[in-house]
């Protein structure tokens, strides 16, 4: 009933990864070896974004991606439901504990926007260090 794909998260944790880039175009490969994604399969979700006017591309030897918005604008479930639809449409028809279940997860995806992804990125990564 609430269909959210890998795709998608994928695709954010790379505009994340992006966000970290700031202005400076980076390559898909190099984006999909940093996260230990198929470059392949990157390329074919950004052409997506891309469309979908999340992401801006460079062509040339400096060339690659950025994003077309600030990472703070863009959120889970903009990127979400551009690749996968519209999430959880059969739970909203069900009702009951269905439509609510799904309509805390659109609240949590609202409301979360990449820049915040690569804050909790960096604490979580921040947090498993331990120091002598």
């Amino acid at each position: 009933m609430i269909s959210v794909t890998s795709k998608s998260r994928y695709a954010v944790v790379a505009l994340a990864e992006l966000a970290k880039s700031g202005d400076h175009p980076v390559p898909v490969k190099e984006l999909a070896d940093r996260r230990g994604v198929p470059d392949q399969f990157l390329e074919q979700l950004f052409s997506t974004l891309r469309r979908a006017g999340f992401l801006t591309s460079h062509r040339g030897s400096k060339g690659g991606y950025t994003l077309a918005r600030s990472p703070e604008e863009i959120t889970v479930l903009e990127v979400v439901q551009a690749l996968d639809g519209m999430i959880g449409q059969e739970a909203d028809e069900a009702g009951g504990i269905w439509a609510e279940g799904v309509e805390a997860l659109r609240a949590v995806f609202g409301q979360t926007t990449i820049s915040e992804i690569v804050e909790r990125e960096s604490s979580e990564a921040q947090s498993g260090m331990y120091f002598i």
